[in-house]
């Protein structure tokens, strides 16, 4: 990704093909566009809210598109409490669930979900997205979105 729009525009594509249940899992240092891809994907969802980092609160949701989309931070359950989130209430829920820092909470993430690598670049404005899908669905959204 070679600016933040072209990033908001991947994750708009990708939000259009999410259906209810989905889970994504966006893995990057701070301020490698996590929460920027994420606003794409809002926009994909048809969600007209601002999209904010969920740091300090773990959870934000947001109900008032095409499907609703939880945005999960985890980054702060890195000493636990993962299990008493009741997080796979959101990954089967009506909505689509997108969680940063999920290695804080792997024991809780369904069999399929989309993974998305973010890694910065020498250039402060770009970034190289790598993409791992997990099931079939996000193996033909990859090959719809990406090739």
């Amino acid at each position: 990704m070679d600016s933040r729009e072209a990033t908001i525009t991947l994750g708009e594509k990708i939000g259009q093909k999410l259906q209810a249940g989905d889970v994504l899992v966006l893995d990057g240092d701070l301020g490698a566009g996590k929460t920027t891809f994420t606003k794409g994907l809002a926009k994909g969802l048809d969600i007209p809210d601002i999209i904010k980092s969920p740091t300090f609160t773990i959870i934000h949701e947001y109900h008032d598109g095409r499907l609703p989309l939880y945005h999960m931070d985890a980054y702060r359950l890195e000493n636990g409490g993962a299990e008493d989130l009741g997080l796979e209430e959101y990954f089967d829920s009506d909505g689509v669930s997108v969680v940063e820092w999920a290695e804080f909470v792997e024991d809780e993430l369904p069999a399929d979900f989309l993974a998305i690598h973010f890694r910065r670049t020498d250039d402060e404005n770009k970034r190289v997205l790598e993409f791992e899908p997990h099931g079939d669905h996000f193996v033909q959204i990859v090959k719809d979105v990406v090739a």
